[in-house]
């Protein structure tokens, strides 16, 4: 990469190379273009033995690396790491190697962060992302316990918590209250990251498949075409009428590997962020102040899709869409 007091870039290059195999002396050119003739001689060399590439610039990496570790080393820093999910100051004592070398080699393979590796396996995550809106939508649901009227434990402190204690077992039976779970159901596009969720009672086949022909009609209504949907092996989606009802509407349903749910990882992702970000970011004295909450959490940027929620992109696809009708 050239840096910022460099007299030519690969432009300035292309330029010179022009000037010099026009006829004229490369010692006038050099001249007018501020560089030793020796430095332009360089650059007309590589342009007639490399051809377009010569005026790029080279790779500053050594063709060889004689006192780099060997393979069978780097190979057990590898397996340490990926297996025992050590880091370079453990691994580094254990094979007799610098902490810094450790990381250099991590880094090298791609494992130098945590968060990079899949848990139970310790391989590299492969991130995947598919190339048209509405060719995989994840769909998922998260259950969340219920606030009782006056907020829960974040809420009430323990004094008066214990103020407010049934005593006997008579009293802990009629005013036990029966507080419940909600239920979150949401659908991920998996490349622009279109979100569609809503809170309901509970997590059976008839609700599962009345949300998504919701969903279906919120991705319809930004110019997306559903082709496949994604699940987990939920009882609501084993069910024969979800495949069903997908099927009619000409939506291929997949389902992922039993326990791997890093598979259906985009709206599994965005169901940690709605923790974060809603359900867990400030306490709620009821159910329907946390459920009306939510309705502020409508638009928010992701790092998926370079800060946005490709807005363009959409439009362009409504565009393109109502232009075919």
């Amino acid at each position: 990469m050239s840096h910022r007091n460099a007299r030519l870039t690969v432009h300035g290059r292309r330029i010179l190379v022009e000037r010099v195999l026009s006829g004229r002396p490369v010692a006038h050119v050099a001249a007018e273009m501020g560089i030793s003739r020796p430095t332009a001689h360089k650059w007309v060399r590589r342009r007639r033995t490399e051809g377009d590439a010569g005026p790029h610039d080279r790779s500053s990496k050594p063709r060889s690396t004689p006192h780099r570790t060997p393979p069978v080393v780097e190979t057990e820093v590898c397996r340490l790491r990926s297996e025992r999910k050590l880091g370079p100051a453990r691994i580094g004592p254990i094979l007799g190697l610098p902490a810094s070398t450790v990381h250099r080699i991590l880094l090298r393979h791609g494992l130098n962060r945590l968060a990079w590796l899949d848990r139970p396996t310790g391989r590299p995550i492969r991130r995947y992302e598919r190339d048209r809106p509405g060719e995989l939508v994840h769909v998922d649901i998260r259950k969340l316990g219920n606030i009782p009227d006056g907020g829960g434990h974040k809420v009430m402190d323990r004094r008066t918590a214990m103020d407010n204690k049934p005593t006997t077992t008579d009293q802990r039976k009629s005013c036990k209250p029966v507080i419940g779970h909600s239920y979150i159901h949401s659908a991920v596009d998996d490349h622009s990251r279109l979100a569609c969720s809503e809170i309901l009672p509970d997590e059976r086949q008839h609700t599962a498949i009345a949300f998504w022909q919701r969903a279906n009609a919120f991705f319809a209504t930004h110019g997306i075409t559903v082709e496949r949907v994604l699940t987990d092996n939920g009882s609501c989606y084993k069910s024969k009428l979800f495949t069903q009802t997908l099927t009619t509407a000409g939506i291929a349903h997949k389902k992922i590997r039993p326990y791997r749910p890093q598979t259906n990882g985009k709206v599994e992702r965005f169901n940690r962020t709605l923790l974060d970000e809603w359900a867990h970011l400030r306490p709620y004295t009821s159910n329907d102040e946390r459920t009306a909450a939510l309705a502020d959490r409508a638009e928010r940027p992701t790092s998926g899709c370079q800060g946005s929620f490709a807005e363009a992109e959409l439009h362009e696809l409504r565009a393109r869409r109502e232009s075919t009708c």
